[in-house]
């Protein structure tokens, strides 16, 4: 401002510059103030830069600065010397929880298509008549090899099936495994 010479601006008093710097604080403490959009709006480009590098679209950077201004713009205690660490810090935090969010619902569509599948009611029954042919197999197994087949298919694991025979567990496994290898070489011919 230029002023005619000899004219000099009116000086404020000290008690009027304490009132204005008194509002402008009480403004400032105030949330959604003008004062407090005003304080963050420089920092939006760099903020946009920072989210952009962290998210997949420039979109989604703007929607994380915007969300970081409203929760600043809100919040009670926000120190004005301090704005643009809390805009930097709540911009992170929101870039981490957008990341989380789509972690969760890229395990939920891989979780929805490893549903417990169910067999059609005809695969069922070929199951049930499959295992009827290899039951019947089984039955001309040899001795050893026979039983714990028999045992393993009763639901014993070969634990307790060694036991059972009272064989030793390598015993039992070595006939279980010649037992399984011969009824597969039966379901291949």
């Amino acid at each position: 401002m230029t002023c005619p010479a000899g004219e000099f601006p009116p000086v404020e008093s000290a008690p009027a510059a304490a009132t204005a710097t008194a509002t402008s604080v009480a403004e400032l403490d105030r949330p959604y103030s003008e004062q407090r959009w005003s304080l963050m709006l420089p920092h939006r480009e760099r903020l946009i830069h920072i989210a952009r590098r962290r998210l997949p679209s420039k979109a989604d950077a703007e929607d994380c600065v915007h969300e970081a201004f409203i929760r600043a713009a809100g919040f009670r205690d926000l120190d004005a010397s301090r704005v643009g660490q809390f805009l930097t810090t709540t911009v992170l935090r929101l870039c981490v929880d957008d990341h989380r969010a789509r972690q969760r619902a890229e395990r939920a569509v891989v979780r929805g298509y490893l549903q417990p599948w169910e067999p059609a009611p005809d695969d069922a029954v070929c199951d049930r008549a499959e295992a009827r042919w290899l039951l019947a197999r089984a039955g001309t197994l040899r001795g050893r090899e026979r039983q714990v087949i028999m045992a393993r298919a009763a639901g014993m694991s070969t634990r307790e099936a060694a036991a059972d025979l009272e064989i030793s567990l390598k015993a039992a496994e070595g006939a279980f495994t010649r037992g399984r290898a011969r009824l597969i070489s039966f379901s291949r011919n």
